[in-house]
C-alpha cells in the first residue's frame, strides 16, 4: 500500500515536471526566480526516499482565500508521516482575504481552515489588517496555532501585538525557532484609518527587532526560521523592504520562508536560503531537516496544479475538503445567482494589467463610482465636466470572464469592503496623484490609476524625481512625494481642457482618500467625504441599471485609451 502510494505520488509529480512552463508564466521577473522545474528531477528521488529520522516543514503564503489548498497540504502533511517524517505546517501571510470564501467572514474562515489542516505557526501578512486590527485578532483567538509576528506595535502601549518569536519542540526533540516578520508597507496597503493605533517598523527598525526576537529563541533553539511577509518585488526594492534586502543584515537565521510578492523561487538573488510558494497553493514548500544532523538537508517546491483538470494531485485530505465545501456551498448558496452577463473578457490581471496599464476592467469600476455618486448628487460644489474617477490597480483583485456574471464573481473582484468616496482637489494635486502613483510604472504598483474622465499620458522614459516621503497619521509611508511632475501630463478632462488652479471632485474609495497606497494627497484634504456606498454594489448597480444589465463589447471591449504610456 506503502509503494502504490509512493508511485502516485511520482507518477503525478512526472508528469507536472514536463508541464511547468504554464505553472511559472508570472514567475520570470528576475533570473533567480523559479521558471520551470527542469533542472529539479531529483524531486521525484527526495520524495521516494525514507523519511525517518526527518523532519518536514510544509509551507504556505499568499493563499488569498484559496480554501481548497489546504486539503492538498494536510494530505502531503500525511504522505510525509507515513514514509516516517514528522511534519510541521507553516504560513508566511495573505491569508485572510483574496476570494469571497475568505471576505464573506472578514477572515474568520481561513483560520478555521488552517485549524482543519493543523498548521502550527503563522505569520501576519498586509491583507490580515483589511478587516481592522480588532477583527484581525478576534480571528486569531480562535487559533490553535501559533501566531507570531517581531515589528508591529501598539502606539498606546509601545508593545508587540504578537509574541515576536516561538520555539516548536518536536517529538524527536528537536527544537525549531519561527520568527514572524510583516511588510513596512502595510501602512500605505491598508486601509490607513484601520490601523491607525499600530506602528509597522521599517528602515533600521525592522532589522533591529527582527535580530532582538532571532537572539531571544537563538539560543534554545536548533535552528530558527523566518517567516517573512516581504517578498523580492522590484517595487520594494527602493525602500529596501524585500526579504533579500534584510537577510544580509541578520545574524542568527538559519532559512527564510517568504511571502507578498506571489513569487516562485527556492533561493534568493545571491542563492540567500530563501523559499516562496507563488500565490493560492500553485505550489507547497517543502524544507527536509535532519535531525540528528540538525541541519537543513533539502528544500524545494511541489506544484500541486490547484484546479487543472489535467494534472491531479497524489493526496487530498478528505476531512480538510469536506470543511472547505461546507464553508463554499454556504456561500455559494447566497451570492451564486446570476444578475447580469459580459461579452467580453474583463481585465482583472496584475501585470500587465490593472497595475501597468489601463484596462477595460478599470474603465467599468471607474465608470460605476462616478455614475454611482453623480446619479445620488451631492457633488453640486464643482460643474459636471470637473467629476472624474479613480482607484487604485492593485483593488482589483480577479478577472471576469465573457458569460454570466453573479454577486461572487463581483466580490471576488472587489473583495475589500471598500466604499465610494469624493475628495475635492486642486488640478496641481491630481497631477501629484497621478506623478506619485506611476512613479514605478512600466513595473506594477498597486497605487496605478485606473480612471475615468481624465485624459491622461505617463512618460515611462523619464525618470521619477522622489522628493520628501509622505508622511501619513503621523508616520513616515514607503513612498515619496514627487519632487516634480515630471513623467505625467493631464491632456483634457471630461473633454475640456485642464486648469491647474480648479477644483475637480474626484470620485475614489474610501481605502485612496484615507492615503492608502500612494494616494497620500487625497488624505490631505479637508474637503472629502465618504458616500456609504459600497464599491462592489456600485458597480452591480451600474450593470444592472445604467448599462441594462450586459457589458457590450462596444462599450468595453477594449480599453478606452484615455491613458497613454510613452515607452
Amino acid at each position: 500500500m506503502k509503494m502504490k502510494k509512493l508511485l502516485s505520488l511520482v507518477l503525478v509529480l512526472a508528469l507536472a515536471l514536463t508541464a511547468f512552463s504554464a505553472f511559472a508564466e508570472d514567475a520570470a521577473e528576475a533570473d533567480w526566480i523559479e521558471e520551470d522545474f527542469s533542472d529539479h528531477a531529483d524531486i521525484r528521488y527526495e520524495l521516494a526516499g525514507d523519511y525517518t529520522g526527518k523532519t518536514v516543514i510544509l509551507h504556505s503564503n499568499d493563499v488569498h482565500g484559496q480554501i481548497d489548498g489546504y486539503a492538498y497540504i494536510a494530505g502531503l502533511r500525511s504522505y510525509f508521516e507515513s514514509l516516517g517524517a514528522e511534519v510541521l505546517l507553516a504560513d508566511c501571510g495573505d491569508f485572510s482575504q483574496g476570494s469571497v470564501y475568505a471576505s464573506t467572514s472578514k477572515g474568520a474562515s481561513m483560520v478555521d481552515m488552517m485549524n482543519a489542516a493543523g498548521y502550527n505557526v503563522v505569520t501576519l501578512g498586509n491583507h490580515e489588517f483589511d478587516f481592522g486590527y480588532e477583527k484581525l485578532m478576534e480571528n486569531l483567538s480562535k487559533a490553535n496555532f501559533s501566531a507570531v509576528c517581531a515589528t508591529i506595535t501598539l502606539d498606546e502601549t509601545g508593545e508587540s501585538i504578537l509574541p515576536g518569536a516561538v520555539v516548536l519542540t518536536t517529538k524527536a526533540g528537536l527544537k525549531i525557532g519561527f520568527v514572524g516578520v510583516e511588510t513596512p508597507e502595510t501602512v500605505t496597503k491598508v486601509n490607513p484609518g484601520l490601523i491607525s493605533m499600530l506602528t509597522f517598523a521599517s528602515g533600521e527598525a525592522l532589522a533591529e527587532s527582527v535580530q532582538k526576537a532571532i537572539d531571544s529563541v537563538r539560543g534554545e533553539a536548533d535552528l530558527v526560521f523566518g517567516l517573512f511577509h516581504l517578498g523580492v518585488d522590484d517595487e520594494s526594492k527602493f525602500a529596501l523592504n524585500r526579504s533579500v534586502d534584510l537577510f544580509p543584515k541578520l545574524k542568527g537565521l538559519d532559512f527564510v520562508l517568504d511571502a507578498h510578492g506571489h513569487t516562485l523561487m527556492t533561493r534568493g538573488q545571491h542563492n540567500e536560503p530563501i523559499q516562496s510558494t507563488g500565490t493560492k497553493f500553485e505550489s507547497i514548500g517543502v524544507v527536509v531537516i535532519d535531525n540528528e544532523a540538525k541541519g537543513i538537508e533539502a528544500n524545494f517546491l511541489i506544484p500541486t496544479y490547484l484546479g487543472s483538470k489535467l494534472y491531479g494531485f497524489a493526496h487530498i485530505d478528505e476531512a480538510v475538503q469536506a470543511k472547505a465545501k461546507e464553508i463554499a456551498g454556504a456561500v455559494d448558496a447566497e451570492y451564486s445567482s446570476v444578475f447580469a452577463k459580459t461579452e467580453v473578457r474583463l481585465n482583472g490581471d496584475k501585470a500587465p494589467g490593472n497595475r501597468t496599464e489601463e484596462t477595460n476592467l478599470g474603465d467599468l469600476i471607474t465608470d460605476a463610482m462616478v455614475w454611482s455618486v453623480v446619479k445620488e448628487g451631492g457633488i453640486e460644489q464643482v460643474e459636471p465636466n470637473a467629476v472624474v474617477g479613480i482607484t487604485n490597480g492593485g483593488g482589483i483583485r480577479a478577472t471576469i470572464e465573457a458569460g454570466d456574471i453573479s454577486m461572487k464573481d463581483v466580490n471576488t473582484v472587489l473583495p475589500f469592503g471598500n466604499t465610494v468616496a469624493v475628495v475635492y482637489v486642486t488640478g496641481a494635486e491630481l497631477l501629484e496623484v497621478l506623478e506619485a502613483s506611476t512613479f514605478c510604472t512600466p513595473d506594477a504598483i498597486g497605487g496605478f490609476p485606473q480612471t475615468s474622465g481624465i485624459e491622461w499620458t505617463i512618460d515611462t522614459t523619464k525618470p521619477y524625481e522622489p522628493g520628501e516621503v509622505y508622511v501619513l497619521n503621523g508616520k513616515e509611508s514607503n513612498y515619496a512625494a514627487p519632487a516634480s511632475i515630471n513623467r505625467v501630463t493631464i491632456n483634457s478632462v471630461n473633454g475640456q481642457p485642464f486648469d491647474l488652479n480648479a477644483t475637480y471632485a474626484v470620485i475614489t474609495n474610501n481605502f485612496c482618500t484615507a492615503g492608502g497606497d500612494t494616494y497620500n494627497v487625497f488624505a490631505r484634504s479637508e474637503s472629502r467625504f465618504d458616500t456609504g456606498i459600497p464599491l462592489d454594489e456600485a458597480l452591480m448597480a451600474y450593470i444592472s441599471e445604467a448599462l441594462g444589465g450586459v457589458i457590450t463589447a462596444d462599450k468595453y471591449g477594449e480599453p478606452r485609451g484615455t491613458t497613454v504610456e510613452l515607452k
